[in-house]
């Protein structure tokens, strides 16, 4: 398996807050980027992980970064080129347990199943990539048609089951991790998060 940790964001809402980008938030001394490789290394030792990142701050032991072609809209993170058979994007603003990097990880899937709690989607694990990159396509030319108002990860979660796009709602093909993540989109993610080093 292959995972790819997307950490090419723009980083608006965080605002370089604190001086660092928030996938270098640290827990326990060790990074958010640097603690989701080592957590993937040690629950699946032969997978190989990149990480999506044009700084060169991002290259982490264990992971290989790389940089996108294309990364305009933030469906994008979906990096185009490394959609394959067999793949795992995970958010790399996100804390994970140990307990949810676990369940990513042993949960087959048998075409597309995403991970994630009622607010949030934490990863997508991609089985069949043919249909993963129709439903990424098919939800940004719908975002660009004006037709939908976002296009992340939830609304490819909801082309892929035909749900409907003005509203959250989890159905089948999703992981509830609800207690094994936490996100930190803003600086008041992490302050409100009590894990934090100070």
């Amino acid at each position: 398996m292959k995972y790819i940790i997307m950490a090419d964001g723009k980083g608006s809402r965080w605002n370089n807050y604190k001086d660092i980008p928030k996938h270098f938030i640290e827990i326990g001394g060790e990074t958010l980027l640097k603690r989701t490789v080592r957590l993937l290394k040690e629950a699946d030792p032969v997978c190989e992980v990149i990480i999506t990142s044009h700084d060169p701050r991002y290259q982490v032991e264990g992971a290989r970064r790389y940089e996108p072609k294309n990364n305009v809209l933030e469906i994008d993170r979906f990096t185009a080129e490394l959609i394959e058979d067999n793949v795992c994007f995970l958010y790399g603003d996100t804390y994970y347990a140990e307990s949810a990097i676990h369940s990513i990880v042993e949960t087959q899937a048998e075409d597309l199943l995403f991970f994630g709690n009622e607010k949030s989607i934490v990863a997508i694990k991609v089985r069949k990539a043919e249909l993963f990159s129709y439903h990424v396509n098919r939800v940004r030319n719908l975002f660009l048609q004006g037709k939908i108002k976002k296009c992340i990860g939830w609304q490819v979660y909801q082309s892929f089951l035909g749900l409907p796009f003005d509203e959250k709602r989890i159905a089948e093909k999703y992981i509830c991790v609800e207690d094994g993540t936490r996100d930190f989109n803003s600086p008041e993610d992490l302050k409100n998060d009590r894990r934090i080093d100070s």
